[in-house]
């Protein structure tokens, strides 16, 4: 289990702590900005090869154990070293084709805007026209959601006052029935009763035009 001076585990304990410090940074790596990643992706990429490395070494060493117990239980460990090592590998590809990808939109994308004016601070007026197009978005989202809460705001205390005029009503035609108003009075009552509903149902609908009077003005 020897081989220039280096055992068997002597080979795996190095391509673990590897394979754990080349874990970490595919993560971190994930949160760079892709701009700032290249010099990281390139480290990487080495550790990656050099685990690979190790892995061959390994292969040989254990495959020349003499008991077949220990043979396989080191089989086992330099595979799942081998695997991870493959994935690891898989993730930085996947990373670096994303990343190229991105590099080559924004060249694009930057050309078009170059050609179309030429000046590097027209582009830059576009990127800051942009923004603050979004941010106008989000106001008028974050207006509208305050008008459709003072709407409904404002409904609610028109249905409020729907019940109590209701509860007044049926009080007021109790008293009078007590007292013996004629039914000409009465009838008089509920009619001046239907015009308010009316007034009230129009009170809605114009606030209704007005929020989404507002709402459009504001787009």
């Amino acid at each position: 289990m020897e081989g220039g001076g280096a055992t068997l585990s002597d080979v795996y304990q190095s391509a673990k702590k590897l394979l754990l410090k080349t874990r970490d940074g595919v993560e971190r790596l994930e949160r760079l900005d892709y701009s700032a990643s290249s010099d990281l992706s390139l480290s990487l990429s080495n550790d990656i090869s050099q685990i690979q490395s190790l892995c061959v070494q390994m292969d040989r060493f254990w495959r020349s154990i003499a008991a077949k117990s220990q043979r396989d239980l080191w089989k086992r460990k330099v595979e799942q070293i081998a695997e991870e090592a493959d994935s690891l590998k898989q993730s930085l590809d996947k990373y670096n084709i994303k990343n190229q990808k991105r590099i080559t939109e924004a060249k694009e994308r930057a050309e078009l805007l170059g050609r179309a004016n030429g000046d590097s601070s027209h582009v830059l007026r576009i990127f800051d026209e942009e923004a603050q197009a979004m941010q106008s978005v989000r106001n008028s989202r974050l207006e509208l959601q305050n008008s459709t809460a003072l709407g409904e705001t404002i409904l609610s205390s028109i249905h409020g006052q729907r019940e109590r005029l209701k509860s007044a009503h049926r009080k007021a035609l109790d008293v009078l029935n007590t007292v013996g108003v004629s039914n000409s009075v009465l009838r008089l009552i509920e009619r001046r009763n239907r015009v308010d509903q009316w007034i009230k149902y129009a009170g809605m609908l114009l606030t209704v035009i007005f929020l989404l009077a507002f709402v459009i003005w504001r787009r």
